[in-house]
């Protein structure tokens, strides 16, 4: 008898188990989008005007992906008797709810569905998931006290010279952030967040995970992320775009580690497209799942397979700039989280006050052999707000903090130069990090200096005369330069303005002109040309 009950009590706790692990969460996938009510030529239907100006401003076409998916298609989904949860038109799908293997089955006979995932949980990775982030959100020192006007963000917005563009003005005004997280407890009571509030400049929210009307529960990791960017609370925490304007969204689902998190994470990508974002801030990253049939191995890594690699990297061809976190796993070889292998977006791995990598931080190279992470910023005692009551700010480590302070100041470059392209902000963060001679995929292309990624658009944006009369060498500078002239060429005059016009130099001495070059400060200055050949301007950008 002893034995036949603990029988049962093991089959009933096998049957209660069962129970909590099944999600019954699927993705249908759709074969295609024929005979859509929508159309390419009337994108208003389904794109905001503040979408369309940012394709208009970036020469990007509207194209199918930007066709919402057929709503017949998903009305059909829906009368087999399954729930709808989000459509993602970038993968051309819905992901739904269902118990019923009947209706499963329904939805599977029908001719334009392509195929069913199912995406029920188990309960390993999501222990791992839970480890992985209270580390992250466990204090690593004792809260940093005041040391000015950014609190004990300072160091983290120095490391970047993000300090400069705010000076010179670009501080995130009029730029529109996404922040795709976990959850955003206490975001909407937070002293760090008054001002944002207060402004207007917290846009929306959205929860892709349960469709309620709040994001403030489940996590406070989203809260400490935003902070990093948002928090505008002066002499205890300033954030690198403290005037930006935010849209919160939860994808990510803390009682599980679902490939579901991924396609939800897309359709709040496709949401902030429609929109009008400008960057999408994403700390999250997915390896193992619950049902290890859906683990992402070396192979997947290769820039175009995981769900959210697609997602991001059509995202990034709407003109969105997505960062992301490359995750928490240390080193090896290729230890990323999707979709930190996406190609065009930045992959932020992590660096401590010094500059220094942090042991944790994960490196790439990517399967296709890519560097990554691109670029590094302050991940490791990091300065962050708390959603967690008795105290506001404290010092934290992880990518996740490490991506969102670079985010931010990526949205101060958006700000200053709102026509450059993703490729262009993207090469520039790359090209003014000071790995940047020598990348390897543990550090990327290194810390990146924000005045100079500046200064390297700047000088992009330049159309140099056909004349070549001098020459300006190296250009953009991190040191002294040197001046040439071309084959003798007799010089009537040379002026240097500064970036408000000033005369600063007026010469026809070209070794007068190379001193005084060598003698001025970090900016972007014109130098225009007088001689037997016509004129030249050129620009020439020093930072020093």
């Amino acid at each position: 008898m002893k034995k036949l009950s603990l029988l049962l009590i093991m089959l009933v706790a096998a049957m209660i188990m069962q129970a909590q692990i099944a999600t019954n969460i699927y993705w249908v996938k759709f074969t295609d989008k024929a005979n859509s009510p929508y159309s390419i030529d009337n994108p208003s239907e389904y794109l905001s005007q503040r979408a369309l100006d940012r394709r208009a401003r970036l020469g990007i076409e509207i194209d199918e992906y930007d066709i919402p998916v057929n709503p017949q298609y998903l009305q059909a989904v829906e009368a087999c008797g399954a729930q709808l949860l989000n459509p993602s038109k970038w993968l051309n799908g819905v992901s739904v709810y269902t118990d019923s293997q009947a209706v499963v089955d329904a939805i599977n006979a029908l001719e334009f569905v392509e195929v069913v995932r199912n995406c029920p949980n188990y309960p390993e990775a999501q222990r791992d998931k839970e480890i992985w982030m209270e580390n992250e959100m466990k204090a690593s020192g004792n809260p940093v006290v005041s040391r000015g006007y950014y609190g004990g963000a300072e160091a983290q917005v120095y490391q970047l010279r993000v300090n400069e563009l705010h000076n010179m003005g670009y501080d995130g005004t009029g730029v529109h952030i996404a922040v795709l997280d976990g959850g955003f407890i206490a975001t909407n009571t937070h002293q760090a967040f008054d001002n944002m509030r207060a402004e207007g400049r917290l846009l929306g929210v959205r929860d892709f995970v349960f469709g309620s009307e709040s994001v403030y529960s489940q996590s406070t990791h989203g809260t400490s992320c935003l902070s990093t960017m948002a928090a505008y609370d002066p002499n205890n925490m300033v954030g690198t775009a403290p005037k930006a304007s935010y849209y919160l969204f939860h994808t990510e689902d803390g009682n599980g580690e679902n490939i579901v998190e991924e396609y939800n994470w897309v359709s709040g990508a496709e949401y902030a497209d429609s929109l009008g974002v400008d960057i999408c801030s994403t700390s999250l990253g997915y390896i193992d799942f619950d049902m290890p049939q859906w683990d992402h191995y070396f192979p997947d890594f290769d820039g175009h397979t995981a769900p959210m690699t697609i997602g991001a990297e059509i995202a990034a061809s709407r003109g969105i700039i997505c960062t992301n976190s490359a995750g928490n796993e240390g080193g090896g070889t290729c230890t990323l989280g999707i979709p930190a292998d996406a190609e065009h977006i930045i992959t932020v791995g992590a660096v401590d006050d010094q500059g220094d990598r942090a042991s944790f931080s994960s490196v790439g190279p990517t399967y296709d052999g890519r560097i990554k992470p691109d670029v590094m910023a302050m991940g490791q005692g990091t300065y962050v707000a708390t959603g967690y009551s008795g105290f506001p700010y404290y010092n934290g480590s992880g990518t996740s903090f490490s991506n969102p302070v670079l985010a931010g100041a990526v949205a101060c470059l958006r700000q200053a130069r709102p026509s450059a392209s993703v490729q262009e902000i993207c090469d520039a963060l790359r090209a003014a990090g000071n790995n940047a001679n020598n990348p390897d995929s543990y550090n990327g292309y290194g810390i990146p200096d924000f005045v100079e990624a500046l200064a390297m658009l700047d000088i992009k944006d330049v159309e140099f005369d056909n004349n070549e009369i001098l020459s300006v060498f190296p250009n953009p500078s991190r040191g002294s330069v040197k001046v040439e002239i071309f084959d003798g060429i007799t010089v009537y005059g040379i002026t240097v303005y500064g970036i408000t016009g000033s005369v600063l130099v007026n010469t026809n001495n070209i070794n007068e002109l190379e001193v005084a070059l060598n003698n001025l400060s970090s900016g972007v200055y014109t130098v225009k040309v007088d001689s037997e050949r016509g004129g030249q301007t050129l620009k020439v950008v020093l930072t020093k």
